[in-house]
């Protein structure tokens, strides 16, 4: 019987239950494509290029692996992935061929060339494979083989690092993802520039060969080969298992919030239904379960549509990851059942629980009293809603300091969105209390029109109503500050501190740092390549430094706390504040570390400096560096006070140091993509909002227009509602960032005053407020087309 009310429900109060079913949607597609991307990272394979024509691939074990004992007593290997490619013993190929059933073994080096491309020894050739279809294989130390890509021909030249090469063969074939230059054998050792060493061994056999393998080469077959071909691939993998978990989260926390605040709406809008159905002998349990069956076969609806759409989106966030180079264009992207399943029953879920929470009160009241609170817009805030709202400001209060004390990116970020969720819905739940505070104080100034008078009359009689509209406000403004703002602060503090430490008039890359100092007029180049080590499993970002014949510290000014860099030598390390607090040494300490290809080290700790964010957070000898990255080739920071930008750029590109510190973290396009869904969820939620608030006024609005308020006065009177819930929303959002902003920035760069660009937090600002007056002026115009006669006298 219930069942059977609700779907006549819903076919008669189609329009009523439209705002709820988009916000559900909306809610559903966001889930299922962060679920998407989680799943990606989780099970996603690469199918290999390079590799495809080998069936298994010998190379070095990617991970680093440390045994840890748990709280319970029990052991465990835990591993964690390397930044940088792992070389093996070439000497390995010999013990393979001599194994019975091996029919070929061959050798592979890869090294960057020209940017793009990678070079490689044409003994590796067969891996692909690779055949010449124009000239033949290099044999000389000055030729070269290009792909059926590169546009070049037999006979032309090719410069690799300042050197001359002639390129002798054009292959037949090309990979999709990566440019290839083959070099002469014995000419690829040398430009590798590890003697002895390989990247990675072919093999063809038909035995297993694990018993000639050691405990740091590993065997790779099918799409394991993709992974260890394309290291990218896999530290995408990492970081879409972290991306989509904590945005997967907190879309769900943000569908919640929107869904409950729209289905609290939607149930106000049916005070008179329900109470009607209370005075005539319905219980608290029969309205209850007729809402909740409601709520139950939107959010099936909701979910089945939004998930759809959510595969759609997980596709284009995909290639948006692609263009922005944080995923390569071969790691697939995973449809499985899962997400879409999640994000249905998550839908599902919230609708119900949403509108059961929002109709509590209401069913149970007694029927008179439901009528009479249909009748004047509703009572005081109830005591249950109060004390959930304090606790959250309790909860906001302890995020915010927990917030103050974390140092590093990967923990600060989810705690970051969290503390800000944490707050808005506080401000969600003690809504009506806000709202009736600000109509006081604003009032004061909306009275001195008439227009303005009527506003804080509506605004006053109904604070419930004012508080749904701030709601999404409020969220949309805090979350879309806290996102944008947290990647201006970070990317301020890291390229002030480098600015400040970088003593150089210019920074140069893709040349020797010889052929720099041979520049008339240069008077010193210092040398640094990026890296990042693992401290135990804990991953650090790294520079290596060379100051040619200067100390460190007269090269880079590191803002040194503690010890001194004058001893800087070989087997000497720094390490920033954040760094020695996280791993508790001190100068004169050992730091044992992992470097980025796995080879460990051990190193004395000579000094501690504050510029962490500009320089990274340990400071290692550019010798031991270079040895351990795929490319050594790095930044070469100039000075030469009296040379002319133009006389460098003559031999390599060339910008300034404030031009190469930029203000953005590495990540912010990839987080402003991700996280934008989460603001543009918002948005739609305001809109949803507003329209269903200004649609469900019709028969007042018509009202005003009958005792001969003309359209322009009832447009003024409802953007004076809305302006006022405007500026409550834009000042309770912005207090919510700040405080959030402020932790942040306290525990990420030492200092609590977040960097916020006016012109960027004004546009904010100006692009809610469009929002809000649009969202509000074109569903009160098309409610005022109709007649007003016809409109009082329509159903209800």
């Amino acid at each position: 019987m219930i069942a059977g009310l609700a779907l006549k429900t819903l076919r008669h109060r189609g329009a009523a239950f439209a705002g709820a079913f988009v916000a559900l949607v909306c809610a559903a597609a966001l889930v299922c494509a962060c679920l998407m991307l989680l799943e990606t990272g989780l099970r996603g394979g690469v199918a290999p290029e390079r590799y495809a024509g080998a069936p298994l691939i010998v190379a070095g074990d990617q991970n680093v692996h440390e045994t840890v004992a748990t709280s319970s007593g029990k052991v465990k290997t835990k591993a964690k992935p390397l930044s940088e490619r792992v070389w093996i013993p070439e000497a390995t190929a010999a013990r393979l061929r001599g194994l019975p059933g091996v029919s070929e073994v061959l050798t592979e080096v890869t090294f960057p060339v020209n940017g793009r491309a990678l070079g490689h020894g044409w003994e590796s050739a067969g891996l692909t494979p690779f055949t010449v279809a124009r000239g033949r294989p290099p044999r000389g130390n000055r030729e070269v083989v290009v792909d059926a890509r590169s546009g070049l021909s037999v006979g032309a030249a090719l410069d690799v690092r300042g050197e001359a090469y002639r390129v002798v063969g054009v292959t037949a074939q090309a990979l999709p993802s990566q440019d290839t230059v083959f070099f002469s054998t014995a000419e690829a050792r040398r430009l590798a520039g590890r003697p002895g060493l390989v990247t990675a061994i072919g093999v063809f056999p038909r035995v297993d060969v694990s018993p000639v393998l050691t405990d740091r080469l590993v065997a790779y077959t099918g799409d394991g080969r993709g992974t260890v071909e394309f290291l990218d691939a896999e530290q995408a993998r990492v970081r879409l298992i972290s991306l989509g978990g904590a945005l997967g989260g907190t879309s769900l926390l943000v569908a919640i919030l929107v869904v409950t605040g729209t289905s609290a709406l939607a149930v106000q809008q049916r005070r008179r239904e329900i109470a009607l159905l209370r005075a005539v002998a319905a219980t608290p349990g029969q309205v209850r379960g007729l809402l909740g069956g409601e709520a139950l076969l939107v959010g099936l609806v909701a979910g089945v549509v939004g998930s759809a759409a959510g595969a759609g989106l997980g596709f284009w966030l995909r290639g948006r990851f692609v263009e922005l180079g944080a995923m390569p264009e071969n790691l697939r992207l995973v449809v499985g059942p899962f997400p879409a399943a999640a994000a249905l029953l998550a839908t599902v879920a919230a609708a119900w629980a949403a509108t059961r929470l929002s109709a509590r009160r209401i069913a149970r009241i007694r029927p008179v009293e439901a009528l009479g609170e249909a009748a004047m817009g509703g009572g005081g805030l109830p005591l249950g809603r109060s004390l959930a709202g304090v606790l959250c400001v309790a909860g906001g209060i302890t995020l915010t300091l927990v917030l103050s004390g974390l140092e590093t990116e990967a923990a600060s970020s989810p705690v970051t969105m969290l503390t800000a969720l944490v707050w808005t819905t506080a401000v969600t739940l003690l809504g009506p209390v806000l709202a009736r505070a600000a109509t006081g104080l604003l009032g004061v100034a909306l009275r001195a029109s008439r227009a303005g008078h009527l506003a804080v009359r509506n605004l006053r009689t109904d604070p419930g109503r004012m508080a749904s509209v701030m709601a999404p406000l409020t969220l949309l403004v805090a979350m879309t500050c806290t996102i944008l703002f947290t990647q201006t602060t970070m990317g301020h503090a890291s390229a002030a501190q480098a600015a400040a430490g970088a003593r150089a008039d210019y920074m140069v890359s893709g040349v020797a740092a010889d052929v720099v100092r041979r520049v008339p007029g240069v008077t010193a180049v210092t040398s640094v390549v990026r890296t990042s080590v693992r401290v135990g499993l804990d991953r650090y970002g790294a520079q290596g430094v060379d100051g040619g014949e200067r100390p460190i510290g007269q090269a880079l000014d590191l803002g040194v706390v503690s010890g001194s860099l004058d001893g800087f030598d070989a087997r000497s390390a720094a390490l920033s504040e954040s760094a020695a607090s996280r791993l508790g040494l001190s100068t004169g300490e050992t730091v044992r570390l992992t470097l980025g290809d796995g080879t460990p080290a051990e190193l004395k700790v000579v000094a501690i400096y504050s510029r962490g964010l500009g320089f990274g957070d340990l400071t290692l000898p550019y010798a031991l560096v270079a040895g351990h990255v795929d490319d050594p080739s790095g930044t070469l920071l100039v000075e030469a006070p009296s040379v002319s930008r133009a006389a460098l750029a003559a031999v390599a590109p060339v910008v300034t140091p404030a031009e190469g510190s930029g203000t953005r973290t590495p990540n912010a396009e990839v987080d402003y993509v991700a996280m934008g869904l989460i603001i543009a969820f918002g948005a739609i939620a305001v809109v949803n909002t507003l329209a269903m608030s200004t649609m469900d006024r019709s028969r007042e609005l018509a009202l005003l227009r009958l005792v001969g308020a003309t359209r322009r006065q009832v447009l003024r009177v409802l953007r004076l509602e809305t302006l006022t819930a405007l500026i409550v929303s834009v000042l309770a959002g912005t207090g919510i960032a700040l405080v959030t902003l402020s932790a942040f920035s306290r525990g990420m760069t030492g200092s609590a005053l977040p960097y916020v660009p006016p012109a960027g937090y004004a546009l904010v600002i100006a692009a809610v407020a469009a929002l809000a007056l649009v969202a509000t002026s074109l569903p009160a115009r098309l409610a005022l087309r109709a007649r007003p006669a016809e409109t009082i006298g329509a159903r209800q």
